[in-house]
């Protein structure tokens, strides 16, 4: 869409502007803050079907107040230097945030992934991997990268495998990426992790009834209809869990061949995933009225638009007709600074990115600690847990002379899987972040909103780290 917006790295310096401007901190501290500390550009060649193609990547490493730096790397045609800037400033804020301690970074590498078999990404991939970890821009004590859009676990594997090649005497090698495959030191729940996050994020807002009455909405979760852009990784696994597991109603899902509409009765959100695979689009897919135009969607009447797909989706010219009364950013920058301050002025929350993005680095640290710890979870106190519960069982069947039903015999005595561990500090950790995000927004004067909000939440423990450095 053609407007006069400022660009994604533009907004979110003026988004970290608005926000600073409510702190005092020193003027230096301040510009360092904002820019990233180093930018890496790499051109390589790689045979393609008898020819050479060559492929230009970036690495943004924004600050190293914490180490090492984290942050996705993206596969897309419209990858640029300035997107993967205002990427890794974003990861910075969004790992202060969760209290992660991690910097924050960001990888691109221009190329659109559908064009190349499995074949050809792997020696795209490894080639990248080299020149990337030549320089210290993957590095399990420096620089861990993960995956971001147009990539996953298989991309992860690669890199993973290519820099234990480069370096086998490092016994770290395997934590130097996260969002592998479980087989390959990755662990359970990754792939959902941000999506999980977007739910775990929306149930904590609807626990704090004076931040609903914000909205007009009432109740909680259930029964809330919802407008999903995007089902990739992110807006599936978010957009199945709230209908699942908390009652929502998905009433469209807007796709790049448009979009599918069912008010009355919802959509499955698997059964559209399946279709949107074999068919490269949701065009056609029964029981839904298709509309070419999908943008025009984001502006339908509903209870939470779901933005899971690229930045800069609303802008000054669509932000005035939207008529969601509950924004939730689950995708990075999908509203422009100008849009924003439209959508704010109408009286729209927007639930922003920084955080309700979290999800995905926060289960990435919980790899990372897996893979430099060497012990998976739970493998030290399972069976100490399974045997305590055995005790509570036993105990209970003695004192009411009956016995305990087996079902719930089986989850006291159960004890945690990995991924019941995962889901559980996933679910703690964005729930103390919005609860201190809103703390912010509800005590401070000049905080008006709960985008500026998690921005003073971030900046303050950044600055708070340099200044304890000394810096």
């Amino acid at each position: 869409m053609t407007n006069n917006d400022l660009t994604f790295l533009e907004s979110i310096n003026r988004m970290y502007d608005r926000a600073v401007a409510t702190l005092d901190l020193r003027p230096g501290l301040v510009h360092k803050m904002r820019r990233c500390q180093s930018v890496y550009q790499v051109r390589f060649p790689v045979e393609i079907r008898g020819k050479y193609e060559v492929f230009t990547g970036w690495r943004a490493v924004h600050s190293e107040h914490r180490l090492p730096v984290k942050g996705g790397i993206r596969y897309a045609s419209v990858v640029s230097q300035d997107e993967v800037e205002a990427l890794a400033a974003l990861m910075s804020y969004k790992c202060a945030i969760v209290d992660v301690p991690f910097g924050g970074a960001k990888g691109g590498l221009c190329l659109n992934p559908r064009d190349y078999d499995k074949c050809e990404l792997e020696c795209i991939t490894r080639r990248f991997t080299h020149d990337l970890a030549a320089k210290g821009f993957i590095s399990p004590s420096l620089d861990v990268p993960a995956p971001d859009m147009g990539t996953g676990p298989q991309e992860m594997a690669w890199i993973a495998d290519e820099y234990r090649s480069l370096y086998p005497n490092d016994i770290n090698a395997v934590a130097c990426v996260t969002g592998k495959p479980p087989t390959q030191g990755g662990v359970q729940g990754r792939v959902e992790a941000t999506g999980r996050g977007v739910q775990y994020g929306l149930r904590e807002f609807f626990r704090h009834d004076d931040d609903v009455a914000l909205t007009r909405l009432k109740g909680g979760i259930d029964g809330k209809r919802i407008i999903v852009q995007g089902l990739g990784n992110v807006g599936y696994h978010a957009a199945k869990f709230l209908r699942d597991e908390d009652g929502a109603r998905i009433i469209a899902i807007i796709e790049r061949d448009g979009a599918i509409v069912n008010e009355q009765d919802g959509l499955n959100v698997e059964e559209v995933s399946h279709y949107l695979q074999e068919n490269q689009g949701v065009k056609g897919f029964p029981n839904a009225q298709f509309i070419e135009n999908g943008h025009k969607v984001l502006e339908a009447e509903c209870d939470i638009l779901l933005l899971a797909a690229l930045e800069g989706q609303i802008t000054s010219e669509n932000a005035s007709r939207i008529r969601a009364p509950l924004i939730a950013e689950a995708a990075n920058g999908p509203i422009t600074f100008e849009a924003d301050e439209q959508l704010r002025s109408m009286g729209t929350v927007i639930i922003p990115d920084v955080y309700l993005n979290a999800g995905g680095v926060t289960v990435s640290y919980f790899e990372w600690i897996k893979n430099i710890s060497h012990v998976r979870f739970g493998r030290l106190e399972n069976r100490l847990e399974q045997v305590r519960g055995k005790a509570i069982v036993e105990a209970i069947e003695g004192a009411l002379e009956r016995k305990v039903p087996d079902d719930l015999s089986a989850r006291i005595t159960g004890g945690a899987s990995e991924l019941d561990l995962v889901r559980s500090g996933l679910d703690d950790t964005m729930c103390r972040a919005y609860r201190e995000i809103r703390g912010v927004y509800r005590s401070r004067e000049l905080v008006t909103d709960l985008r500026a909000a998690a921005y003073v939440v971030s900046l303050e423990k950044i600055a708070r780290a340099y200044t304890e450095m000394g810096i």
